[in-house]
């Protein structure tokens, strides 16, 4: 049987799109009228073609109402959750790495005065929470025993929570979470999609504590040798919706998830740009949407020559683009710089 997807496109942010909005001209996403849209993308796995919503009328029974099923999932407004904000977008994941060898950061906040101080400036400069991690995810990382991990990130999330500073827990262990979970951590962000430990299922349900799905193939040993997809955007797609089947049937019935493509964990540079450019489809999932984007080898490949090592520029401008596609939440190392490139941005457009 064909199966169909559905994506929103062709997106009106601002002033302008509040205007289309009360126009009866364009749908807004999330019940927010700042962004909208009037476009959809039907997709199959042989084929894909764009039509405006007042076209939706003229398509056969059966498959107007498969899309209006996910569009009423488009529209739903999103409850708030770990600090986020889903009445704004998109919100910002600060990312507090305390490891000797992430790939961008590895050795620079790692002593806990730095990691403690540095977690206190993301917030400051705008960051919405924390992500704080003890063990590098990098491509060709091998993973560390919880000890050393647990050892890495524990005096640092106890000083930050007396400080009420909210955090996420970047780690693919369980017995991790727990530890992090009884301190006060408010989000589990693991990359493994929730499958590095048989047991994260039972503490995510035990605890009834929000999380993100993330997706990746392999690990990060090997995730990045010659990954491959028949359709990275539509496998991804199905990989979420079958994940989210499992996770109810093991008991977790709360929507307090959010859905992270995972840029760059087994993909190659023509999967991430598929990625990014159609993030709008998870959309119809019906889950806040995560993108990391902060500092990725994309931005090397794409700028060539002009690559630099803290990649702002790369990374601000995807971070445009993701706003742009109704992205609620980005993961982000230079939070000062990408708030300032996003405020710049809503000014020009609202102006």
């Amino acid at each position: 049987m064909l199966r169909y997807y559905t994506r929103a496109c062709n997106f009106y942010y601002g002033n302008h799109s509040i205007k289309l909005v009360n126009r009866g001209k364009a749908l807004p996403l999330c019940k927010r009228k700042e962004i909208s849209f009037d476009q959809i993308e039907i997709l199959t796995r042989k084929s894909k073609k764009k039509i405006y919503i007042n076209q939706i009328k003229n398509l056969s029974k059966s498959l107007r109402e498969k899309i209006n099923l996910d569009l009423k999932k488009i529209k739903s407004k999103k409850k708030n959750f770990s600090n986020f904000n889903f009445k704004k977008s998109p919100n910002l994941l600060g990312i507090l790495n305390l490891t000797p060898d992430s790939f961008s950061d590895g050795g620079k906040f790692n002593k806990k005065k730095r990691g403690f101080f540095h977690a206190i400036n993301l917030i400051k400069d705008g960051a919405d929470l924390v992500d704080i991690g003890g063990e590098s995810t990098r491509p060709g990382s091998k993973a560390i025993s919880e000890n050393l991990e647990w050892k890495r990130i524990n005096k640092v999330i106890r000083l930050l929570i007396k400080k009420k500073i909210p955090l996420s827990l970047d780690t693919r262990k369980s017995n991790i979470m727990e530890k992090g979970i009884n301190q006060g951590v408010r989000l589990i962000n693991d990359v493994s999609g929730l499958d590095f430990d048989f047991n994260t299922i039972n503490i995510l349900k035990k605890y009834k504590v929000p999380f993100v799905i993330h997706h990746t193939k392999g690990l990060p040993e090997n995730m990045q040798k010659k990954p491959s997809y028949k359709n990275e955007l539509l496998d991804i797609y199905d990989y979420f919706e079958q994940k989210i089947k499992v996770i109810r049937s093991k008991g977790i019935k709360h929507n307090n998830i959010i859905l992270d493509p995972g840029i760059g964990f087994g993909k190659n540079l023509k999967h991430n740009m598929s990625l990014i450019h159609n993030i709008s489809i998870f959309h119809s999932l019906g889950f806040p949407i995560l993108v990391g984007n902060s500092r990725k080898r994309f931005i090397k490949d794409l700028s060539g020559e002009n690559d630099s090592k803290s990649r702002i520029g790369g990374t601000t401008a995807s971070s445009i683009y993701l706003m742009m596609q109704g992205v609620q939440i980005l993961r982000i190392h230079d939070v000062n710089e990408v708030i300032q490139g996003l405020k710049i941005f809503k000014k020009i457009i609202n102006n």
